[in-house]
């Protein structure tokens, strides 16, 4: 029956509002969740039955158009607004906000990252609650471990750091990108408790003092304790060794960014994967305070080939001009606006009411055609 046509249409138009609802519902109920993206539906039509295609005009008659029955709607694209949402302050020390486009990279701590497709498969996240675990990891809120760039051979600068590590006692922030960790504790009675920072081997890669190989290996035990650890605009987390009362410079935050953050497939809570949508991604450090090539150049790039710099992958230096910074003591707020989410609410409710009264009035019209027999 052609009547069918205007209810499969009408069903079509229950569904999409009601997908719609859920979206709203979802974006209220996250009203208050720190770093919460908001959903935005949009519908499209669906199918169409032609019955006419048209045709052009003759010498003697005029031209036709098409004819055509559409069989109702469904929804479109359901798309995240990643703009920055309002800050607000909490005054915890290790809680930081970021002012810009940017996410904290954050996984597991046993993550080897030698290529930007594994930085890729880290998590991305805007919601920066931190703290150091038992075994001196920077975690976030649900224990994974917060990504970054070491101190490394001796006592950083932070105003002035040497951004490529060098000899023994040279300092600097190595640029490999690897979990953000307490430095360890010297036992040598010449420097005991001092803070022992990573080194590098031969390929110019981190080595942690209690790894395996690591020439200080037996001079070393547990992580220092901080006291009055904080985190500037700049990433970079500071603190006071409480055996010693010198200052410690643990490192730099890493923040990540890919070419289409509407991409972002979001996985769980506050976690975003860099999906194939998302194209390429990039490391950078806030305001640019860390600068150089990403893994100190060893990263290879896949399309490159020969020795030397030749097969280094372009986009694995680090973004030198980044304007994009931290707010210490800040987090994100929820990016749902109550007052657009009650007047997309009353507008689904509308169109499904509507789409509901088509069905009625079908039905009523069906029930005509079929009492024609009695």
């Amino acid at each position: 029956m052609a009547l069918t046509g205007a209810m499969s249409a009408a069903i079509t138009g229950l569904k999409a509002h009601m997908d719609a609802l859920n979206v709203v519902g979802n974006n209220v109920a996250n009203v208050n969740t720190y770093g919460y993206k908001a959903g935005r539906v949009t519908f499209r039509e669906s199918i169409y039955s032609t019955q006419s295609a048209g045709a052009a005009g003759t010498q003697a008659t005029g031209g036709t158009n098409p004819r055509q029955i559409g069989y109702g709607t469904s929804v479109g694209t359901i798309d995240l607004d990643m703009a920055t949402s309002s800050l607000e302050s909490t005054g915890y020390n290790l809680d930081v906000a970021i002012q810009g486009d940017g996410f904290f990279l954050v996984g597991p701590k046993n993550l080897d990252i030698n290529s930007m497709e594994a930085v890729k498969s880290l998590s991305f996240s805007k919601v920066g609650d931190f703290r150091f675990d038992a075994d001196g990891y920077l975690v976030d809120g649900a224990g994974n471990v917060v990504y970054g760039f070491m101190a490394s051979n001796g006592t950083p600068d932070p105003n002035n750091p040497n951004l490529v590590p060098g000899g023994a006692d040279e300092p600097g922030v190595s640029t490999d990108l690897v979990p953000i960790r307490l430095p360890m504790k010297s036992t040598d009675p010449n420097t005991l408790n001092d803070a022992i920072y990573v080194g590098v081997d031969a390929d110019g890669r981190n080595i942690y003092p209690d790894d395996a190989g690591a020439a200080t290996v037996d001079t070393v035990d547990g992580c220092v304790t901080l006291e009055n650890i904080s985190i500037d605009e700049n990433g970079c987390i500071t603190g006071t060794n409480k055996d010693t009362g010198d200052p410690v410079v643990v490192g730099y935050l890493a923040l990540g960014t890919v070419a289409n953050p509407n991409g972002l497939l979001h996985t769980d809570g506050p976690y975003y994967t860099a999906a194939e949508a998302a194209g390429d991604a990039r490391v950078f450090a806030p305001n640019s305070s860390v600068t150089g090539n990403l893994m100190n150049g060893q990263i290879e790039d896949p399309n490159g080939g020969g020795g030397g710099g030749a097969n280094v992958d372009p986009n694995s230096a680090l973004a030198a001009n980044s304007e994009v910074g931290l707010m210490p003591g800040f987090l994100e707020a929820s990016g749902t606006d109550l007052a657009t989410e009650f007047s997309n609410m009353i507008i689904y409710q509308r169109g499904y009411q509507a789409n509901t009264r088509i069905i009625t009035v079908t039905d009523s019209m069906l029930e005509e055609l079929v009492n024609i027999k009695r």
